[in-house]
């Protein structure tokens, strides 16, 4: 080969070489990997939740958006924005209208089923809505303050709030809401009435509980897991299939002898009409939150079910056999009985 020809396949050498250098800078910077290779957010993202602020949603939106800054998996920045109004109705008719937008997704509660049901008037269907992937499972426990010597275990409570009747005061976050409907199945359980007194996040009903203000309330743990730290508050009963890690010494009613069990899906899902390429891009970003150290130890430490990554047409079966579940609940118990009218 003469020199000319060496010249010229030296240079093509180290063309490629920079062409390889310059994709793989690309992939780095914008979270790499074949998630990366075709859509990608070209603004910011619109993070909503459905919740007030400081509540479990909001806790795990705003820890889902720092990790993802954090590892540089975005282009673009997610931007947490809480819309709790209307037990999240707020929320549902926000992503209704931005129909189409790949650049706004949605940090759900099971509010993402029950508020459609029991507001009707809202013109929302979440069947239409974008399915991107589920995160985690959450659980609920019975929690009193530290002070109540009396009320030692699930049968001191119920003794407790039947001789209170209804000036038992339960605090939640929102008629229609997780906890409204887990306090309407124990009060038809028990055969009791209580007060339910609605707040605007999980949070603001932790710090509620803390003043004393309320008597009880079945917070997740990530919303009360500071003050039950700190030794203002403790766990009476778990209502979930088995004892969770975070909390081994706290039996489940089930264990108790009452079949009461009740979990909140925390999912992400994109407006109705989302692009397919746009859908992909967040499935591979939340799968990679998902699996993620930081996420798991997460999980762990605040009492969440993160065995199972569900994301797509799956997680959009799951979707449609809790939309009945959850009419067949609200039916057994009584709207009235959760909304109080």
């Amino acid at each position: 080969m003469s020199m000319s020809g060496k010249s010229k396949v030296a240079a093509l050498v180290v063309v490629v070489a920079a062409v390889a250098v310059a994709f793989a800078m690309f992939q780095g910077r914008d979270g790499g990997g074949e998630r990366q290779a075709g859509w990608s957010p070209k603004k910011p993202v619109e993070l909503i939740i459905m919740a007030g602020v400081g509540g479990g949603a909001d806790q795990i939106a705003r820890l889902l958006q720092g990790l993802i800054e954090k590892k540089g998996l975005s282009p673009r920045p997610f931007i947490p924005i809480n819309k709790p109004g209307g037990s999240g109705a707020e929320a549902l008719r926000y992503l209704q209208d931005k129909a189409g937008d790949d650049h706004v997704v949605l940090v759900t509660l099971n509010s993402f089923y029950t508020t459609p049901i029991i507001q009707q008037g809202i013109g929302v269907d979440v069947r239409e809505f974008t399915p991107i992937g589920r995160m985690a499972l959450d659980n609920f426990l019975l929690w009193v303050h530290q002070d109540r010597a009396d009320i030692a275990d699930l049968d001191g409570y119920v003794a407790a709030v039947r001789g209170a009747g209804r000036n038992w005061k339960v605090g939640g976050t929102g008629v229609g809401q997780e906890d409204s409907i887990l306090t309407a199945m124990m009060e038809n359980h028990f055969n009791y009435e209580v007060t339910y007194i609605p707040f605007p996040g999980g949070g603001t009903v932790a710090k509620n509980l803390v003043g004393k203000h309320i008597d009880s309330t079945v917070n997740n743990p990530a919303e009360q897991n500071e003050f039950y730290r700190a030794g203002n508050t403790k766990p009476l009963v778990q209502f979930t299939a088995s004892r969770l890690p975070a909390y081994p010494d706290v039996p489940t009613a089930k264990e108790l002898g009452h079949d009461l069990q009740y979990y909140m899906q925390r999912s992400i899902n994109g407006p109705p009409g989302m692009s397919e390429a746009a859908q992909n891009w967040y499935i591979g970003l939340f799968r990679e939150l998902f699996e993620s150290d930081e996420w798991q130890k997460f999980c762990v430490d605040d009492g969440l079910a993160c065995e199972e990554w569900l994301a797509g047409d799956d997680l959009r079966d799951y979707h449609l056999t809790e939309i009945q579940k959850h009419r067949q609940l609200i039916e057994s118990v009584g709207a009235g009985a959760i909304t109080g009218e």
